[in-house]
């Protein structure tokens, strides 16, 4: 556990967590999930109130979706974001919990969270205006979070056009169609994890026991704006993909039927032909032109000029 002191006139300290905590300025405790165990037993008689259970072991889930719930003490918000790649591909997830008192955050976290330690850089080297309150301080962290899916949204784009234009290339079908499933899948995550988002914050705005003034609403539509464009960033790229693969399968239909009609006009060119040389073929005694002495040259010529008035013909209807 970390635990860092936040007032308005002096820099960000980092507490000792046996020692007695300062009566004024904004607490911040923070606590990776593998350390968190018991760690509502430290924070009750500080905050003097009771957590429920059911909170603490919202918080120790390290995959429980976003969502919110508040008592007459505190806040609890979860919410998922991204892991420590900025890779979309897989889409990894990391959930940290924010229980927000008076004068005191409890963050619970993955070992891992690129967007605590981000913002507890930041604090401790005077980069960021000092939060006045656990709700400014828990706005940060989200800002960061939400922003992280902001930026995964290029390198997502370019995937997904390659595999477009991958599919609607018919001379270079795809080759591993499930790289393109997995694709969708994590659109699809992308979409249900944004909208989970969007519930916790809207959930949050109705149901907190803060009093929030007019600038803390601002910086809440902000987020809210920011998953929405997220979301619908995921929702278009759900349906470019459908369009693809509809695309594509009508391409391959077509390059079908125009192979199956080519065929059909072969076939239709060489069946006269070989109807004449059936009719040749047979070995009755008294065919007149079986004597001819150019006969051969006869059949011969009449096939040319069947075949050929037939292609011709073809040709100029675009059946070829």
């Amino acid at each position: 556990m970390e635990l860092f002191y936040i007032a308005s006139d002096q820099p960000v300290r980092v507490l000792d967590p046996t020692q007695a905590l300062p009566e004024d300025g904004l607490i911040w405790a923070d606590f990776p999930r593998t350390e968190a165990p018991g760690w509502e037993c430290w924070a009750e008689p500080l905050v003097g109130a009771a957590i429920d259970p059911e909170h603490v072991a919202d918080s120790l889930n390290p995959t429980h979706p976003s969502f919110f719930d508040g008592t007459p003490d505190y806040d609890m918000l979860v919410f998922e974001g991204l892991g420590p790649s900025d890779d979309p591909f897989p889409l990894e997830t990391r959930t940290i919990t924010f229980f927000m008192f008076d004068r005191m955050l409890i963050t619970v976290r993955a070992e891992d969270s690129v967007s605590t330690q981000k913002i507890r850089q930041r604090l401790l080297d005077g980069r960021l205006r000092m939060p006045e309150s656990p709700l400014l301080l828990a706005h940060l962290i989200l800002d960061n979070m939400i922003d992280r899916f902001l930026k995964i949204r290029e390198p997502m784009d370019r995937r997904y056009t390659e595999m477009q234009d991958e599919l609607l290339d018919t001379h270079a079908p795809m080759s591993d169609w499930r790289a393109l499933l997995q694709g969708r899948r994590e659109v699809r995550r992308l979409e249900a994890l944004s909208e989970s988002q969007l519930e916790s914050l809207d959930a949050w705005r109705r149901g907190t026991r803060l009093d929030w003034n007019s600038r803390e609403e601002v910086q809440l539509r902000d987020l809210t704006e920011h998953v929405g464009r997220v979301l619908a960033h995921a929702s278009g790229q759900e349906r470019d993909l459908e369009a693809a693969v509809q695309l594509h399968f009508a391409s391959m239909s077509h390059r079908t039927n125009r192979v199956v009609q080519a065929l059909t006009v072969l076939s239709a060119v060489f069946f006269p032909l070989t109807l004449i040389t059936g009719i040749y073929g047979m070995n009755f005694e008294h065919m007149p032109e079986l004597h001819w002495r150019y006969g051969y040259f006869y059949a011969l010529g009449l096939l040319t000029v069947v075949g050929c008035g037939l292609f011709w013909y073809f040709r100029k209807k675009h059946f070829l």
